[in-house]
């Protein structure tokens, strides 16, 4: 599990595409501090594992359905990506609850300067905008934000100074593409509502049989 708290903004320092498969090697620093073989961390909100490391930098692996789901496959030699370790079980939820499991890809089609902050616009498949709620919260590129409106293909976030600083979306721009990740909650409670069974049971039936 992540919280969408950016902890540092790493580089693509190589990146092998063979068929629908990615071997990525990412420069970085602070997500390097205790690092294992075979630890957890999101880059742009994917969960990955990581394969190898060194002192400045890691490697992982990307398989097809995660090829083909996420943006991982637009990325270059030199992109920044957002970063962060699976949370320690004694840390703080500073965002919310983030699997890492990309539901769907967004493309921005507005950004506004309001103030101090940066509204964006996002648009995004209409089964995702189920599961999001005006004030709720939505993982992209793997920072945890909060949904100022929603209609039924896009949200929109507003992008506070810190956050354009300390993760990749404030040099995002209309038309880029970004990962999306809807709050967990949200999509259990609409599970659980569509396993229920139907009931037949209508204010005629109950008419009918004595009760009203």
């Amino acid at each position: 599990m992540f919280t969408g708290i950016i902890e540092e903004i790493g580089s693509i320092s190589s990146i092998q595409h063979k068929a629908a498969t990615l071997t990525i090697t990412i420069h970085a620093n602070k997500v390097l501090q205790d690092v294992k073989l075979g630890d957890s961390i999101a880059v742009n909100g994917v969960c990955l594992t990581v394969t190898s490391f060194t002192k400045n930098s890691f490697t992982v692996d990307v398989m097809p359905v995660t090829y083909h789901d996420t943006t991982l496959a637009t990325l270059n030699n030199g992109s920044p990506v957002n970063l962060e370790r699976a949370m320690a079980a004694n840390g703080r939820f500073g965002g919310h609850v983030v699997s890492g499991h990309i539901d769907g890809v967004g493309t921005i089609s507005n950004k506004v300067k309001t103030g101090n902050a940066i509204l964006y616009t996002i648009n995004l498949d209409k089964n995702l905008a189920l599961f999001c709620i005006k004030k709720g919260s939505i993982a992209i590129d793997g920072t945890s934000l909060t949904i100022v409106d929603v209609t039924m293909d896009s949200v929109q976030v507003s992008i506070i100074p810190h956050t354009q600083s300390e993760s990749i979306i404030g040099n995002k721009t209309v038309g880029d593409r970004v990962n999306l990740e809807c709050d967990i909650m949200a999509k259990q409670v609409a599970k659980f509502n569509s396993n229920q069974p139907s009931s037949n049971i209508s204010a005629d039936f109950l008419r009918e049989h004595g009760f009203l």
